[in-house]
């Protein structure tokens, strides 16, 4: 059995409580003032927030997004202190025990700096540009991210893509996409989904192909009852900026963020991602799922590691399944490119979940300096405690459906009768609303964790793989019938260009180093 013992307790304790004191004092020095009531304004029929709903007014460029009092996405972008050297003391420890997911207000949230750590900072310019964007759909939305190469580079500034793809960027965009142009990839989260196809086949029928002929209800059916639960329309022309927009229902998107039902969008908000509109449900399931990735990586991860291990764990678990992995379809550096060129956001994302977590620590003393976060040659060491005890408190705390998955793996390994497994399972069924539970580890979840790590490493890719690959195929298939014959096959072949580029960019490489 493996532990840390003293020493990490010791080593670790100090430089937290510097580290707690640095954050302090930069985040009251860079503190938030008070909002004030004309600076903000709603978007139309989405809930702001604060139960108010916003008006059908035209929107004008130059409009201010939406504000829910005391959680603003513009407040949280504010300065760099806000997004990660805000105190998170004010958040309660157990607050993932049994969080309530049926929250209507930013208010309801376990603090008011809850899941800032989310909002990723971006050129303002460019950031008004991708929500004017959003402000050319009459169909309401709830909730949206921008991500992909298109918002967050994943080579060197100074390389280009080989054509400009927009037709009139604003000047916004095309500066910070380096004048060649990629498409910009956004998910919208919708409260209806047949009323919001309804809407926008009546502003974007062009949008959509052969298929909205046949009217929203098999759209939104197509779109719920198969694949991931995403209907994604891609390379359509909006404000003269090529881009590619998912649906997704937001009770559907929560339930993959808190219980990993498909990890197809829970796996891209592992990354960073550029969050447009907020809702306070859907970054509360999102937090959830920060937390369980880490907890996952961990168990995948020895007793000592970098940064760059660990976020490149967390960053490769929804590609464990994915088929176009396996196939000329994606550029196979895709993971390593998006941490070397995206560190220092992923220290946004994740260094304040690591901070409050009992069982792991930043072991560098590089991380005692103020700005540390935004150095990209730092990669800081950390360090786990390897007791089953906490570890199989870890697996206890896994999402819902993806642990089911790898007690039913565990079940067969160690042979336990039906019966036996059925009854351990009642007994640790935290879905019951009439108690609540602590959500302590077992002797089975102990018996899980105590398994030899390389062994471990295998289960859980397993069960990875297994909760990835059939939402992956059927959404990949059913796209040939969403987006049309004709934008798959220009689809499929830009993935085969990235594969390739991929791989000529990996033997330069090798020809460098030899």
């Amino acid at each position: 059995m493996q532990s840390i013992g003293a020493p990490y307790v010791y080593s670790s304790i100090l430089p937290r409580f510097r580290r707690s004191l640095l954050l302090a004092r930069v985040g009251w020095q860079y503190r938030l003032p008070p909002a004030h009531p004309l600076n903000q304004r709603s978007f139309a029929s989405v809930d702001s927030g604060n139960g108010a709903k916003e008006s059908d007014a035209p929107r004008r460029r130059d409009s201010v997004s939406p504000t829910p009092s005391g959680s603003s996405t513009q407040s949280v972008e504010t300065s760099k202190s806000s997004t990660l050297t805000t105190p998170e003391s004010s958040t309660p420890s157990d607050w993932d025990e049994n969080p309530n997911l049926n929250i209507s207000t930013f208010a309801q949230l376990p603090s008011s700096t809850f899941g800032h750590n989310q909002h990723m900072i971006i050129n303002s310019d460019f950031k008004e540009a991708l929500r004017q964007i959003l402000w050319q759909f009459r169909a309401p939305i709830r909730y949206a991210f921008a991500y992909g190469s298109g918002v967050f580079p994943q080579t060197a500034s100074g390389s280009k893509s080989p054509s400009t793809v927009h037709s009139h960027p604003s000047p916004a965009i095309s500066s910070m996409q380096g004048g060649s142009g990629k498409m910009i990839d956004f998910i919208f989260g919708v409260s209806y989904t047949q009323h919001w196809h309804s809407l926008n086949l009546q502003q974007h029928r062009d949008h959509y192909s052969a298929i909205g002929s046949l009217g929203s209800s098999l759209v939104s059916r197509v779109q719920d009852k198969y694949g991931a639960g995403v209907y994604f329309n891609p390379y359509v022309t909006v404000n003269g900026t090529l881009i590619k927009y998912g649906v997704v229902n937001l009770d559907t998107l929560c339930r993959d963020l808190s219980e990993w039902e498909t990890l197809y969008l829970a796996g891209r908000l592992h990354k960073p991602v550029k969050i447009l509109r907020d809702d306070p449900k859907v970054r509360l399931a999102n937090q959830i799922n920060l937390i369980s990735a880490v907890r996952t990586a961990l168990l995948l991860l020895p007793s000592e590691f970098t940064e760059q291990e660990l976020y490149g764990t967390i960053a490769g678990l929804s590609y464990l399944g994915d088929p176009r992995m396996s196939l000329p379809a994606e550029n196979p550096n895709k993971v390593a490119n998006i941490i070397k060129y995206q560190l220092p956001n992923f220290r946004r994302l994740y260094a304040p979940l690591i901070e409050n977590l009992p069982n792991v620590a930043f072991q560098d003393p590089r991380c005692d300096s103020a700005d540390w976060i935004d150095d990209p040659d730092t990669n800081a060491k950390l360090a786990q405690d390897m007791d089953p005890k906490k570890r199989g408190n870890m697996v206890r705390r896994l999402p819902r459906s993806f642990r089911s998955k790898l007690y039913f793996r565990y079940q067969s390994k160690f042979q336990i009768p039906q019966l036996d497994f059925d009854k351990m399972l009642a007994e640790s069924d935290d879905q019951d609303p009439t108690r609540v539970k602590k959500q302590q580890g077992g002797v089975f979840d102990q018996r899980v964790a105590n398994d030899p790590q390389d062994d471990l490493r295998v289960e859980v890719k397993r069960a990875i793989k297994s909760t990835v690959q059939w939402p992956s195929v059927t959404q990949s298939l059913k796209s040939i019938v969403t987006t049309g014959m004709v934008r798959s096959i220009r689809y499929a072949r830009e993935k085969m260009a990235k594969y390739r580029e991929g791989q000529k960019r990996e033997k330069e490489d090798r020809s460098h180093k030899s």
